[in-house]
């Protein structure tokens, strides 16, 4: 996969009056790339720099000091922010934050309207981004009438309409009940079915297993970077800055811990019933 967002030596700090809490994040001098086509999440405790690090990614905020590329365009030149907007997409925590209109289809065609795309051409877009986030039934609905997951849903499509080449989605499950997060996680899966770059800020380490690539933000810094097994083979680290890890690999570690050979890192139930099976076969006591 080619390289799609670049960031070199970026640090950010908030100044004196947008500090709303003391403890706001800020970012420290981090260095990395996201590929085309990757999953990536981002974990990180409350005040890690998470949620700035998302804002970062597409220029709503710009570094104190270092250089962020979006598709080789610099996030800091203003004559870029509109282009580099139309790639990087972003769905934030609240949907009722971005619906804007009264039914689903028109919140939808909002942003294509708004690039100056042609009708015809909106029509198409607004039809193919409800039917891949499963909306198209409730296309003629106000969004007022839609639980929390399908209204994350109609938010997700009006970024798809826009045809970014990356998603970035900041804590947009963290005010949804189980269904409306399963919902929202499949459309994810769809999207990186189809070839988006998808960048997920979460805090549900479950969310994070599904991904190709896991980044742990702590103090401002980037902790750890790695495929989630390689992250959440280490839990007592990941313990030592105030996470967990998926309920099922945390179960292996205590089973590791009483003395019995499983593997570290098991990230599903399926790997940990098969794990559990070839020490059976061996005669382990279990």
């Amino acid at each position: 996969m080619s390289e799609f967002i670049r960031i070199e030596n970026v640090s950010f700090d908030y100044s004196p009056e947008e500090i709303e809490d003391p403890h706001d994040d800020v970012i420290k001098n981090i260095s990395l790339t996201i590929e085309k086509g990757s999953f990536v999440t981002v974990i990180g405790h409350n005040g890690s720099g998470k949620s700035t690090f998302a804002k970062l990614l597409n220029g709503i905020l710009v570094p104190t000091s270092g250089k962020i590329f979006v598709d080789g365009m610099d996030t800091s030149d203003e004559n870029l922010i509109f282009d580099i907007r139309r790639r990087v997409g972003m769905v934030f925590q609240n949907p009722d934050n971005q619906i804007v209109a009264t039914t689903v289809e028109e919140d939808v065609a909002f942003a294509p309207e708004n690039l100056g795309v042609e009708p015809s051409e909106i029509r198409k877009r607004v039809d193919e981004a409800l039917e891949s986030v499963n909306m198209t039934e409730y296309k003629e609905h106000s969004p007022s009438q839609l639980s929390g997951g399908q209204k994350q849903r109609v938010a997700i499509a009006g970024i798809i309409a826009m045809q970014p080449e990356c998603i970035i989605f900041d804590e947009s499950t963290a005010m949804l009940d189980p269904k409306g997060r399963r919902e929202v996680l499949d459309a994810i899966d769809r999207l990186k079915e189809n070839g988006m770059t998808v960048v997920l800020i979460t805090h549900y380490m479950n969310e994070a297993a599904n991904a190709d690539r896991v980044i742990v933000m702590n103090d401002g810094k980037i902790e750890m970077d790695g495929t989630p097994r390689e992250v959440f083979s280490n839990v007592e680290k990941l313990r030592s800055i105030e996470l967990d890890v998926p309920q099922i690999t945390d179960l292996c570690h205590r089973l590791k811990k009483a003395g019995i050979n499983i593997p570290e890192g098991i990230l599903t139930e399926d790997e940990a019933i098969d794990a559990i099976k070839k020490l059976a076969r061996r005669g382990k006591s279990i």
